[in-house]
C-alpha cells in the first residue's frame, strides 16, 4: 500500500509539469531557460518598434534597434509584398544577433520590419498606387513611369527608406527578397567581398546586379552606386519554406553584419 501511495505522488507530479501541460508552458519554460548553460548572462535587447513613416494605406513603418556597436548595419525584411521567403528571418535575427558574443558592442543593427506593408497584405509586388518600390529611388538609372513613378521617392514609403538610410548612414544594407526558380545573393556597391563571404557561409552564388537585370532607379542603384554604401540583396528561391531560408543564410547573415 504504501508502494501505491509513492508511486501515485511521482505519477501526479509528472502529469502536473508534462511538456504538454499548458501550465508548464506557461511556466516551466522561463525557469529552463533562465539555467540554460550555453546563454549569455545579459543579452541585448532590441529597443521598442518605432514608427518611421506610413504607407499609402496608412500601414506604420517600423524599425527597431539592437547594439550599440560602432559599426552600422540596416536588415530591411522586405520590398516586395509577394516576397516574403525573408520574413521570419526578420522575426529571428534579433535573438540570433544577441547571442553572439560581443555583437552588442560591435554593431548597432536596426531592422526595418517590411518597407511594403501594403503590398504584403495583398500579395503584391508594388505598393498600393501599383509602383514597384525597388524602382523609385533617385539613382542615375532612374526611368519615369505608372509602374516606377512619376519621379524619384514620389511614393510615402521609398521616401521613409530613404530618409532612414541618410540618417543612419550605415556601413552594410541588407535587403530580403526572392527569385523564380533561383537562390543567391547579389550585390551593388563595394560588396563584392561581403557578397563573397556571404556565400562561403551559405552556398548561394554571388551575382553583381549589372551582370544579370536591369534595376533601373533601384534601391541598391542608389545606395551601391550612388552613396557607394555596399549593399547586398538576398534572393531566395521563391516559394521556399521561410524556416529553411533562415537555416540557409544564418550564419552568413550574421557574417557579414559582423564581418566576422
Amino acid at each position: 500500500m504504501r508502494w501505491v501511495i509513492v508511486l501515485s505522488f511521482w505519477l501526479s507530479g509528472c502529469v502536473s509539469f508534462h511538456p504538454l501541460d499548458k501550465q508548464w508552458d506557461r511556466e516551466a519554460k522561463p525557469s529552463v531557460t533562465a539555467v540554460d548553460a550555453d546563454a549569455p548572462v545579459r543579452r541585448p535587447r532590441p529597443t521598442p518598434w518605432q514608427t518611421i513613416g506610413s504607407s499609402v494605406q496608412g500601414r506604420p513603418l517600423r524599425i527597431r534597434r539592437i547594439g550599440h556597436g560602432p559599426r552600422r548595419v540596416l536588415w530591411i525584411g522586405g520590398i516586395h509584398g509577394n516576397e516574403r521567403e525573408g520574413a521570419l528571418t526578420t522575426d529571428r535575427l534579433p535573438a540570433a544577433f544577441a547571442r553572439e558574443p560581443g555583437a552588442a558592442e560591435q554593431v548597432t543593427l536596426t531592422i526595418l520590419e517590411d518597407a511594403n506593408p501594403d503590398g504584403t497584405a495583398a500579395n503584391t509586388r508594388g505598393n498600393a498606387n501599383g509602383v514597384d518600390l525597388n524602382r523609385n529611388y533617385p539613382a542615375a538609372n532612374f526611368v519615369p513611369g505608372p509602374r516606377f513613378g512619376r519621379f524619384p521617392l514620389d511614393q510615402p514609403e521609398a521616401k521613409a527608406l530613404y530618409d532612414l538610410v541618410l540618417a543612419e548612414r550605415p556601413h552594410l544594407v541588407i535587403v530580403a527578397h526572392s527569385w523564380r526558380d533561383d537562390h543567391f545573393i547579389n550585390f551593388d556597391g563595394p560588396a563584392l567581398d561581403l557578397a563573397e563571404r556571404f556565400s562561403r557561409h551559405s552556398g548561394y552564388r554571388v551575382h553583381a546586379s549589372d551582370r544579370f537585370a536591369p534595376t533601373p532607379g533601384s534601391l541598391g542603384s542608389w545606395v551601391g552606386r550612388k552613396l557607394q554604401i555596399p549593399i547586398l540583396t538576398l534572393e531566395h528561391q521563391r516559394g521556399s519554406d521561410p524556416l529553411r531560408c533562415w537555416l540557409a543564410t544564418r550564419r552568413a547573415i550574421l557574417s557579414v553584419i559582423l564581418k566576422a
